[in-house]
This record gives C-alpha cells, sequence and structure tokens, in this order.
C-alpha cells in the first residue's frame, strides 16, 4: 500500500511501512529525488526567519540542510551519530526516534561548537514525528550556545502536525494497523 503525498507542488507515491505491530508509517526519503529536494526547500526557507547557520541530524535530513544552505547561502552543520576521528572533544546528547529502534547519540566537535556559538540557528530536519530528533538538536544547539530562531520540517507526521512551534509544508498522516 502507498499514501499519496503532495507537498511543494509535487505529487510522490510512499510506501507505507510496518513500524511497530499497531502503526504503519508512511516512508518519506528526499535522497535521490534531487526535484523534491530543491522544490521542498525553496517553500521551507520562505516560511522560515532570518538565521546564521542550519544543523540538522544525520543522516536524513542532510539533503535539506544541504540544499536550504545552497539556496540561502548559509553554512549548515550535522549533529553525526557516531564520533568521528576528526572530532576534536565532542558533546553529545541522545535521541530515540519513531524510525529508529535503540537509543542513538548525536555529536558535535569543538569546531561545531564554536560556529553555533552566539549564531541565529535554523534546525531542519525531513519529518518531525515524535519530536525526539528535535529535542535532541535543541540540546545541542544550546550546548553550544547558539540561539534557535527555527525548527523547519517537510512534514509534520501524526501529533505533530498540530505543534504550533514547528514550521511545516505539509501533514503526514499515521496508520493505525
Amino acid at each position: 500500500m502507498n499514501y499519496t503525498l503532495n507537498v511543494a507542488g509535487l505529487t510522490r507515491e510512499l510506501p507505507l511501512c510496518h513500524a511497530s505491530d499497531t502503526l504503519d508509517i508512511a516512508a518519506f526519503v528526499m535522497f535521490s529525488d534531487v526535484e523534491l529536494t530543491v522544490k521542498c526547500t525553496q517553500e521551507l526557507l520562505k516560511k522560515c526567519p532570518e538565521f546564521d547557520i542550519i544543523i540538522t541530524a544525520e543522516s536524513k535530513g542532510i539533503p535539506l540542510a544541504y540544499e536550504a544552505a545552497r539556496q540561502s547561502g548559509k553554512n549548515y552543520i550535522v549533529g553525526r551519530k557516531s564520533v568521528k576521528l576528526y572530532m576534536t572533544d565532542p558533546i553529545a546528547v541522545d535521541v530515540k526516534s519513531i524510525t529508529t529502534e535503540k537509543l542513538q547519540t548525536l555529536y558535535l566537535s569543538q569546531e561545531d561548537v564554536a560556529r553555533l556559538n552566539g549564531k541565529r540557528v535554523l534546525i531542519v530536519d525531513d519529518v518531525i514525528s515524535t519530536g525526539e530528533s528535535l529535542i535532541a538538536l535543541e540540546k545541542l544547539v544550546e550546548a553550544a550556545n547558539g540561539r534557535i530562531v527555527g525548527k523547519a520540517a517537510v512534514l509534520a507526521e501524526g501529533d505533530a502536525a498540530q505543534r504550533d512551534d514547528i514550521i511545516f509544508l505539509e501533514k503526514l498522516p499515521l496508520f493505525p494497523r
């Protein structure tokens, strides 16, 4: 089964995926869909406040963050899921999302912490659902002394669509089994 999504003037068929014994979710993946990434980013940036830098979580938000950086001329940072050799004295926060079965940790190097310090930060992600990834990114930004000016996603899934503290283009329903 599929869910027909209309977003940013485009239509995509999203496969329904088994998330639990009681829930299916529509799989929204921007990877490899350049047209979708470009159009969604154009529309999303129109709704966002002024910012100095973008942050997203590894990995599904990366195409959106990259394209938002390209279109705005601002840089972006990725909260990494593992510590890389080049990361100096990283800070860490834990995260659990609807698409992740186990607890994960997001990391920022001290170089990225310095890039966020005192800056107006736009958090972006492909989908906001439970909000756990968003909370982890907020904690990273706060630990780096950045100032969050907006939290944006292409889609707000389930109850997230009722939130008034996020910017999004379309609602994405959940599918109870």
